[in-house]
């Protein structure tokens, strides 16, 4: 039964390696993290939650990388969104996105919380081959939310800044012979492999077990490689690791799937 309880509300529009952005709102704000979509796009997957982009006052960058930023520059200009990400990350996008106002450009320094109204917002950089990547762990009336979906594997710093968290968008990115055995030249499946690409299923797994707690609820799992892995490897992948450590798939917490081009549904975390 879904809790209705808490009044931070998310929804995962879209999460792959061809685009990402993740919606969030609490009773004061209305925010994005990524848009690595068109804006039309994201447009239309907001009005399939009944939301507005008209309404989102804040917008999250991750890293420069296409599919976190395709739409980002679109989404300020039209919308007048206040945009937040670290100053290596506005340096190495300014080319992508062009022109964005001043004022509504502001530097998320890594490893800090800023608040927001009603919401804390956490950042934490993490190893992958962007400039100065970072996530965020959102914070509202003793809830939490992370999103984690680009890194070549999890710290144990970056373990302990996300442990217990009511919600999780977590990458699971490629099973690792669907890579191995297919088309991408050897230099991709390197940098996918390597400490500065993106986590596998096992590795996703692996970070998860060290991760959840008593309060978490719900795990997305996220940024699922369209060449290298499929929604039912990834679920069957996790939920088994998981209950291999007697976790309480199923009962305690929810594992749930996110798409290329269909929205989550909005929910309480």
């Amino acid at each position: 039964m879904e809790d209705h309880s808490s009044s931070l509300r998310i929804s995962v529009l879209a999460s792959s390696s061809s685009g990402n952005t993740t919606y969030i709102e609490t009773p004061k704000r209305k925010i994005l993290v990524d848009a690595g979509l068109s804006g039309k796009k994201i447009a239309h997957l907001m009005a399939s939650i009944n939301r507005k982009l008209e309404d989102v006052d804040t917008l999250f960058v991750t890293h420069e990388h296409s599919d976190h930023v395709q739409g980002v520059g679109v989404l300020a200009r039209k919308y007048q969104m206040d945009v937040y990400a670290n100053e290596k990350t506005w340096q190495a996008m300014a080319h992508k996105i062009g022109k964005v106002a001043t004022a509504q450009k502001h530097i998320f320094e890594m490893g800090k919380t800023m608040t927001f109204d009603d919401l804390d917002v956490e950042s934490f950089g993490v190893s992958h081959d962007a400039i100065a990547p970072q996530f965020y762990e959102f914070h509202h009336d003793g809830r939490s939310f992370v999103i984690l979906t680009d890194t070549g594997y999890v710290s144990e710093n970056v373990a302990g800044t996300i442990k217990d968290a009511d919600a999780y968008l977590f990458e699971c990115n490629h099973d690792v012979e669907m890579l191995r055995c297919g088309r991408y030249p050897w230099p991709l499946k390197q940098r996918i492999l390597g400490d500065k690409g993106h986590l596998s299923n096992e590795d996703g797994g692996r970070a998860l077990i060290d991760v959840i707690g008593n309060h978490t609820k719900k795990i997305y799992l996220g940024h699922l490689s369209q060449e290298n892995n499929v929604k039912e490897l990834a679920h069957l992948t996790i939920s088994q690791m998981l209950a291999a450590e007697d976790l309480g798939v199923g009962h305690d917490f929810k594992i749930l799937d996110t798409d290329p081009a269909v929205a989550d549904p909005l929910v309480c975390v």
